[in-house]
């Protein structure tokens, strides 16, 4: 259904205005951009300019939103083409069908294969009680999970609002608007890597993100 250009606008005002609220979290120094000035988007809502597959998962544009939906059994990414070490990242999600999914980052895969070798994922899951929001991986498991009055936070089947935090070895989410974790983790082991959406294995992936945009605060 196309969108009107009343509808547009709200959804973009409304976008910065939440963008605006990140200034809380990080202070700013002189001289840098003021929030909502510095985020690039990662996704050009026509095609994947930017973005790299890892795997044989099936990754594709579809109505103004990156579609992934699983055919094999195993797992599959789609990475950014671009490292990044800290950051911030607004994207939208929805979960079309079960499944698993996450958000990765400090990630990297092993050579022409879509085994990870290092990296954390923020969790995305289609169903409430899964820990949407929570941190897992490094070969650590769960490294922290949202609140249990937190856990229904989730718009099952409908698009939700993802606001990703990664600075050092801190990681906040906030769901929809709604705090679900903000962790320093006292044992990191990666730092820098990519940014992935995944679809879990089981061939039961069906997964739609869209407005993507980064707020790069990388020191290179």
């Amino acid at each position: 259904m196309a969108t009107s250009k009343k509808e547009a606008m709200v959804r973009g005002r409304n976008f910065f205005f939440f963008l605006a609220a990140v200034g809380a979290v990080f202070g700013q120094t002189p001289g840098e951009k003021l929030p909502g000035e510095d985020w690039m988007s990662l996704f050009n809502g026509k095609d994947l300019t930017g973005w790299v597959k890892v795997g044989n998962e099936n990754w594709a544009v579809d109505e103004g939103s990156i579609h992934g939906q699983g055919v094999t059994k195993e797992y599959g990414y789609l990475r950014t083409e671009k490292m990044y070490k800290d950051f911030h990242l607004f994207l939208r999600f929805k979960c079309e069908a079960p499944g698993n999914s996450g958000v990765f980052f400090h990630t990297d895969f092993q050579l022409n294969t879509s085994r990870v070798i290092r990296g954390l994922q923020f969790e995305i899951d289609g169903h409430i009680n899964r820990h949407t929001g929570g941190v897992y991986g490094d070969g650590r498991g769960w490294i922290v999970w949202p609140a249990p009055e937190n856990e229904t936070v989730l718009r099952p089947h409908e698009w939700n609002e993802f606001l990703l935090m990664v600075v050092g070895n801190r990681y906040i989410s906030r769901l929809n608007g709604v705090l679900m974790v903000d962790f320093t983790d006292p044992s990191p082991k990666s730092f820098d890597g990519y940014i992935a959406f995944q679809l879990h294995s089981g061939g039961e992936g069906n997964m739609r993100f869209k407005d993507v945009y980064i707020r790069d605060l990388s020191r290179r």
